[in-house]
């Protein structure tokens, strides 16, 4: 029984994560001023999965789920290095070498403190200000 509980609360709090991410992109993208197609509230655009990644990490941290933040964050990483470092001619790495470099640090200073703290809290608003600054990057990739 307990077990069961704990997964419900488990499965109604990444409900509840996804739900408020869904309502962060969607203000996160009038404030672009340009709005790209979604499905299931991801930008359609090259960088909309990691934008997600990153909202549903930075969402999980302000809730105090440091274990899914951290997991969401190394996500966001092993994606990010899948596709747009060792991910062919397409990738960010191969097209703006630049770019990808300058995205690539922010992604590292906001993941950092999540993935360094699963079992404690990391400082909020150095969470806070590297995930804004993540994103003004991610920005420049659309």
């Amino acid at each position: 029984m307990g077990f069961q509980l704990g997964r419900f609360r488990h499965i109604v709090a990444v409900g509840v994560i996804v739900m408020s991410a869904g309502v962060a992109m969607g203000l996160t993208s009038a404030a672009q001023g340009r709005r790209f197609p979604q499905t299931a509230g991801v930008d359609d655009s090259k960088m909309g999965s990691y934008r997600a990644l990153a909202q549903l990490a930075f969402a999980a941290s302000q809730k105090g789920d440091n274990a899914l933040a951290a997991k969401l964050a190394r996500i966001l990483e092993r994606d990010w290095d899948k596709a747009e470092d060792y991910g062919g001619e397409s990738a960010l790495s191969k097209t703006n070498h630049a770019l990808f470099d300058e995205i690539d640090k922010a992604m590292d200073h906001f993941i950092g403190p999540l993935v360094a703290h699963i079992a404690s809290t990391p400082d909020p608003v150095t969470v806070k200000a590297a995930f804004n600054a993540y994103l003004e990057k991610l920005k420049q990739a659309d």
